[in-house]
Order: C-alpha cells, then sequence, then structure tokens
C-alpha cells in the first residue's frame, strides 16, 4: 500500500561527528486482505534504545483516558494493574495508583491489563497478543491504546510509517485480532492526539457497547480495508515532500532563517523523501538530552538541545510534530516575535 524506498533506520540518531553516509532499508507497508491489518513489510534494523521526551500532549491525553475509563466503572478500586508501556516511555501506572489500583506480582494475572502504543512494536502480532492475554485474570479487563488507521489515511500521514512499527490497527482489524484470542471489545474511548488514537476495553464475554459499534461504522464508511483507499497515502508522499522543499526554499530565498522543532522519528522519512539538508534547514532543535550532539538521520543537520532554540536565532520555528506546538510556543516567550509553523500535512504558518 505504501513504498517509502530506502530509508535510514528513524530512530538511529548519529553522533555529529559520523560523516556516514547512514545505511538504509526498504521500509514499506501492506495491508492484509483478510483481516485489514497494515503492517510493516520487513524491517531488517536492530531498535535503538528510545531517546524521546514524553511531550505534554502525551500527559494530558493519558490522564484524560484514565478519567474517562474510570468513570465507566472499569478501574475499580484495590484491581491489579500490569503495562506494557510505549518503548518511548510514559507510564500510567502513577495515575491508576493514585485512582486505588496496584501494580501486578510478578507471577499475578492482572485485573487491568494496559498496553499504550506499546503492542505495535511487536514483529509478531498474534505473540504480542496472546502474551497479553496470558497476563489477564479470567474477569479482567485489557485496554489497548494504539493510533488509528482511520486518521493516518484521512491526515496522509503516510510518514506514521516507520521501522519498529510493525502494525497500524483499524478497529476493525483489532476486533478480528482480539476474536480471535476469545476477547470481545466492549468499549471505545477517542483522542485527538496524533490526529486521531483509540482506546479499546476488551474483555472474555460480555455486549459490545454503542461507541464500538460506531467507531466500526465509521472506520468501514473510511475505507480502511480498501486497499484503493489506503494506497492513497503514496499519493501524499510527493505532495507533502515537495510542498516542504518549496517552502523551506522560499524562506531561504525570502532571507528567513527556518529552524526546526521536534527531532521525531516521523520527520526522517520526510526530509530524507524532501531532500533537505543543512542549506535548507540548518537545525533542529529537541527537549531530549540524549539527542543533542547528534543528527538528522540520513542528513547533516545537527540535533541541537531545545535551550539553544532562542540562540539559534530563528526567523521561523518550524515544528514536526504538531501536537507539541501549544506547549514549545508557551515554553519560549522571548520569541513572541517569530513566526511559528508546522510541517504537517503541508508546511504552513501559524497566527
Amino acid at each position: 500500500m505504501l513504498d517509502l524506498g530506502e530509508q535510514p533506520a528513524s530512530d538511529a540518531f548519529p553522533s555529529i561527528s559520523d560523516p556516514g553516509p547512514d545505511p538504509r532499508y526498504p521500509l514499506r507497508m501492506w495491508l492484509c486482505a483478510r483481516c485489514g491489518l497494515a503492517q510493516l513489510v520487513e524491517d531488517p534494523t536492530t531498535p535503538e534504545e528510545p531517546r524521546g521526551v514524553e511531550p505534554a500532549a502525551l500527559v494530558a491525553q493519558a490522564a484524560d483516558a484514565v478519567s474517562r475509563v474510570a468513570a465507566a466503572g472499569v478501574l475499580p478500586a484495590g484491581a491489579s494493574v500490569l503495562e506494557y508501556g510505549s518503548p518511548h516511555g510514559g507510564s500510567w501506572l502513577p495515575m491508576l495508583t493514585r485512582r486505588g489500583l496496584r501494580p501486578a506480582e510478578a507471577a499475578e494475572r492482572a485485573d487491568v491489563v494496559l498496553d499504550c502504543f506499546g503492542m505495535m512494536h511487536w514483529a509478531d502480532q498474534r505473540v504480542a497478543l496472546r502474551t497479553r492475554l496470558e497476563r489477564l485474570a479470567d474477569n479482567g479487563v485489557l485496554l489497548l491504546q494504539y493510533h488509528s488507521l482511520a486518521a493516518i489515511i484521512h491526515d496522509g500521514q503516510w510518514n506514521a510509517l516507520r521501522h519498529g512499527h510493525f502494525a497500524y490497527y483499524s478497529t476493525r482489524s483489532l476486533h478480528a485480532m482480539l476474536a480471535e484470542v476469545g476477547l470481545v471489545p466492549r468499549f471505545a474511548w477517542e483522542f485527538s492526539l496524533y490526529g486521531g488514537t483509540v482506546l479499546l476495553a476488551a474483555t472474555r464475554g460480555g455486549q459490545i457497547h454503542s461507541s464500538v459499534w460506531e467507531l466500526l461504522s465509521r472506520e468501514t464508511m473510511a475505507g480502511t480495508r480498501d486497499p484503493r483507499v489506503v494506497s492513497g497515502l503514496q499519493s501524499q508522499v510527493s505532495v507533502a515532500s515537495t510542498a516542504l522543499r518549496e517552502w523551506l526554499e522560499a524562506a531561504a530565498q525570502a532571507g528567513k532563517r527556518v529552524i526546526g522543532y521536534g527531532a521525531a522519528s516521523r520527520a526522517v522519512a520526510l526530509l530524507c523523501r524532501a531532500g533537505v539538508d543543512v542549506e535548507l534547514l540548518p537545525a533542529v532543535a529537541d527537549a531530549s538530552p540524549a539527542k543533542a550532539g547528534r543528527r538528522m538521520p540520513g542528513t547533516r543537520i545537527p540535533v541541537i538541545p531545545a535551550g539553544e532554540l532562542v540562540a539559534a536565532r530563528p526567523d521561523v520555528v518550524l515544528v514536526f510534530v504538531p501536537d507539541i506546538l501549544g506547549e514549545v510556543r508557551g515554553r519560549f516567550p522571548e520569541l513572541a516575535g517569530v513566526e511559528w509553523a508546522v510541517a504537517e500535512p503541508t508546511p504552513r504558518v501559524l497566527p
């Protein structure tokens, strides 16, 4: 459905002193004609240690999710909880323990098994789901949070595809996967994070709530299992990459210095497909101390500490993760006079 050609590993940020060239690998997505699961075709890369910092938008969404799930009566006080977290960091456990839940013991089957953006990092999805099922108590609930394939399609988020992310879920495909192991998706909650994320609550039996049926219906109408629709992501690749390069060239011709913000994995393929290097983007600032002194994979663009953004004297700050825009603008009141822009779906300056 989507072929980004040869791309550097998007989580391997080389040292700025490493001249490269960086190894490149095929980056492709296919769609299962039987179950509708979108998956990474191959991944010859070796996962690097995560270097990101959890953004405030993700923390806020987790708090909202815990509040909404608790209101539905799914988080009883005293229940045991086991978390399968994302390798990118962040945990719901502190919020859950404040609500009276307790971490499960090492060999205990938990009343609540939580997976927040974690399962997509498992190459074998059947093993991933069965592993979580084995730790779930008979009357327990499995909570699965995922970036919606429907949102990826709707917003043209082709650069959500990256090495190490093995699955891209629609609710329909997860419904089929859960049914295979004897689970029923009972409730669904939707969030605006990343353009659209979903939290499913699944149990070993029970009635499916209208929130799940409505989501299934909307995603079917959106074409999440239709190859003609999903393959439309391919047309967005050239649109977005061409737009970025032309936007940066126009800024350079106007004498504007553009500095990026957010050395995210999703920015890697975008910069590489656009052919952008230090001539058009001198640096990308990031809040992660572990990324300082490194460079964007596949380019010579250095990653600088977020605290050096003001000293970089930008005329325009180009934010690569739209969800963090408010957080970043609030952090740098000294830059009130500069232009702020987002890179996706195509670059645009914001009021």
